[in-house]
């Protein structure tokens, strides 16, 4: 099935409504394990979840896929600029729900130094073949978080992920492209 035509229009937006957003996900590609290895540049889709603009707010950088056991699920920018792997943790995930002052301008240098402290090499996620409406594909599962993110194949090197969270009725979606520069 062929994207929507106005989807390289939304994903370049950055923004649309979760109902607009969803219709774009089913209309996309699964992806397969081996597509998603290596290391993605992520950006937000905001669909007016409580949590669009945190992963910004915090310097979020991506994700990484060495191998189906082995996840990065978070990457975020140093103040340095080095790309370091973060340990996702429930209180922030709780946090960023109910708290959107989080996202404000007096707490992002707070934030932006947040990352430096959980940094792990260890892996925190695996990557397994789920199905997520309707469609069979590659979904990344949290190893400490009731966190499934699923994605569809937008081109070669771009996927829109939703993440589906059990505390949260509404999904969060999220772009990620290929990084070509690792």
């Amino acid at each position: 099935m062929e994207p929507p035509e106005n989807a390289q229009s939304i994903l370049q937006a950055g923004k649309t409504t979760t109902e607009k957003a969803l219709q774009l996900f089913d209309s996309l590609a699964p992806v397969t394990l081996d597509f998603m290895q290596g290391r993605w540049q992520g950006s937000g889709l905001h669909t007016a979840h409580p949590m669009d603009g945190l992963l910004e707010a915090t310097n979020w950088y991506g994700k990484e896929f060495i191998d189906p056991e082995t996840v990065h699920p978070l990457l975020f920018l140093a103040p340095q600029g080095e790309i370091i792997k973060v340990a996702p943790q429930p209180m922030a995930m709780k946090w960023g729900l109910k708290l959107p002052g989080l996202k404000s301008e007096f707490m992002q240098p707070l934030l932006g130094l947040t990352p430096s402290l959980l940094k792990t090499e260890e892996s925190q996620a695996r990557l397994r073949m789920m199905d997520y409406r309707g469609k069979v594909s590659a979904t990344m599962i949290y190893d400490y978080l009731p966190i499934n993110d699923a994605f569809r194949q937008v081109d070669d090197d771009t996927v829109l992920g939703v993440m589906d969270y059990k505390e949260s009725p509404q999904p969060f979606f999220f772009v990620l492209r290929r990084d070509s520069g690792e």
